[in-house]
């Protein structure tokens, strides 16, 4: 709460995925005002389709770059009568879109397109309830947000959010506006904000969730939104609301029912997880459960599992997978398949997906002279995460999302998985921003198309 604000205190908390080091911390402080303001309605029917763009930022130490870390982002509008072009995280694991605001002045707000209130004929200024701001009014509410290393402070607004300039396609919502924001994270990545896509559990209020006012203000809408990212950069990347594309789909849409929805996340209960023939006895009992989160560069797995995973999922180099400079590829190093059964059927990722780019030296045990050999290991991210929805809790985050065309249905409360299409090479989206140097084999960096027959066989 910032200082000097006054009235009715109210706490409210929420604890995101640490996969992401995102961690929900919002104090409101609450004043008394008048009226409050109406959603303006409009109907639409089809689909709407946004491109969207993968960003690399790297992480460094000691001044090298260690590993990526990834974001996929869109472009919206802002304002029903003129339209402010931001460009957002469409986020699966948080609920609230936030914003700069022309009032945060710092180096960081700077980098940024940021909203401009006076711009607008159709934005309210409100309190984080709803109750319009007196124009008399000394104070109003606002929010700190902390977002693990970094943290953000704003205020509130009713305003239209839309697909595109067309005015039909707006909802009128809450948005969370930023004054203040931390130079960690936020110095860093391209995009302006941040779309959260979870469940209304996830935010302040109903009114706060794009996607719940969305389904109120356009009946006509089938109320489904899919998320499809290309394999490889450069590729067609789309967030689609209305409904899904199926020509994207390579099989049929298996759906899993939402668990434990009052928590707010797209939450899939596991009836078991397998790594190649081997079942983890951890979750054979079925205690185990995913977060879909398109916010997550890589895969998260709970922390006692780490060690048994990447045993498993480790193995040996063969001399027919080092290249002519004796450079490998673990991606193309082949390995056991990861395997979560859902219930009705199984999401499978490969190599491709879960391994470190680069091998490691290991000294082959009960040996004395000093003897190893190169070894291809998993990059997972351990996550910690208490009861209700810890500690057995994965992350289905890019690696997953990469090889499933998956479909997120609001009104039945489920979400559809299918292999994902591998469109073809002329088929191009945006290009990535910040993208590692060709060949690259630092942790994060994308790996090069190539053309593969079970791929061919499968789509024909």
């Amino acid at each position: 709460m910032a200082p000097g604000l006054k009235g009715a205190f109210v706490a409210y908390l929420i604890s995101l995925l640490p996969a992401r080091s995102f961690a929900f911390a919002i104090n409101v402080s609450a004043a008394n005002a008048a009226a409050s303001a109406e959603a303006a309605f409009h109907t639409s029917t089809g689909l709407h389709s946004i491109q969207i763009q993968k960003q690399y930022v790297p992480v460094k130490k000691d001044d090298k770059v260690v590993a990526y870390k990834t974001a996929f982002f869109g472009s919206i509008h802002v304002g029903a009568e003129h339209s402010q072009k931001f460009t957002v995280v469409f986020d699966t694991g948080s609920g609230h879109l936030i914003l700069p605001s022309t009032s945060c002045n710092s180096d960081v707000c700077a980098l940024h397109r940021r909203y401009n209130r006076t711009l607008s004929t159709s934005a309210t200024d409100i309190e984080y309830d709803g109750t319009v701001i007196q124009p008399s009014a000394v104070e109003r509410d606002q929010v700190s947000i902390a977002f693990g290393t970094g943290e953000i402070q704003g205020e509130f607004v009713q305003e239209a959010m839309c697909f595109d300039g067309d005015k039909q396609s707006c909802v009128d919502m809450r948005i969370v506006l930023a004054t203040e924001m931390t130079p960690d994270p936020f110095g860093l990545f391209a995009f302006d904000g941040v779309l959260g896509l979870g469940l209304e559990a996830l935010t302040l209020a109903p009114q706060f969730s794009f996607f719940s006012q969305m389904m109120k203000q356009h009946e006509g809408m089938k109320p489904q939104f899919s998320v499809f990212l290309a394999r490889y950069d450069g590729g067609d990347s789309k967030i689609t609301f209305g409904g899904y594309d199926k020509s994207r789909a390579v099989s049929e849409m298996k759906w899993s029912p939402v668990a434990m929805q009052d928590l707010g996340y797209w939450l899939v209960q596991l009836k078991g997880v397998r790594i190649g023939d081997t079942v983890l006895d951890e979750c054979e009992d079925g205690s185990c459960r995913a977060i879909l989160d398109s916010g997550t560069s890589l895969l998260g797995v709970p922390r006692e599992l780490t060690r048994v995973m990447h045993r498993l999922l480790a193995r040996s180099v063969a001399e027919e997978h080092k290249g002519d400079d004796g450079d490998v590829d673990c991606r193309n190093v082949p390995g056991n398949d990861l395997h979560f059964d859902l219930g009705d059927h199984v999401v499978s990722i490969k190599e491709e997906d879960y391994s470190r780019p680069t091998p490691f030296n290991m000294t082959l045990p009960g040996r004395t002279d000093g003897a190893w050999k190169l070894f291809c290991r998993s990059l997972l991210l351990p996550v910690d995460m208490e009861a209700p929805l810890g500690p057995k809790i994965f992350i289905l985050g890019e690696p997953v999302l990469r090889r499933y065309y998956t479909v997120y249905d609001w009104g039945e409360k489920r979400i559809g998985f299918s292999e994902a299409r591998e469109l073809p090479e002329d088929v191009k989206g945006l290009p990535p921003v910040g993208a590692p140097p060709p060949g690259s084999l630092i942790s994060g960096a994308p790996i090069s198309p190539r053309k593969k027959k079970d791929d061919v066989a499968s789509q024909a």
